[in-house]
């Protein structure tokens, strides 16, 4: 029986759509927006908190965009308060300033 030709395994990248955009990408060239067992909605930096996520490109216009057309509420399934868009949007601005 002949031998397959060893190839080096390809590591599968897992794709997630921007709830702003609309646009496919890489699960870590994003950012994660997690609303938790208690309903504490917050931005995940890690990616592995438990809870319902979903997730924007790591711009601001994105967030804005989520806002508008209440993506987040429909991926994370309640409601939002403005106090925690402005949360969310402090704490994107202080990401992209690094």
């Amino acid at each position: 029986m002949a031998n397959k030709a060893s190839k080096p395994a390809s590591k599968k990248v897992s794709l997630r759509r921007c709830v702003g955009c609309g646009e496919m990408k890489g699960k870590k060239e994003m950012m994660r927006v997690l609303r938790s067992a208690e309903g504490e909605i917050c931005l995940d930096v890690t990616g592995k908190k438990n809870g319902r996520g979903a997730y924007l490109c790591k711009n601001g216009d994105c967030l804005k965009t989520a806002r508008r057309n209440k993506g987040l509420e429909r991926s994370l399934k309640c409601s939002i308060p403005d106090e925690v868009y402005d949360t969310l949007e402090k704490e994107f601005e202080n990401l992209e300033a690094r």
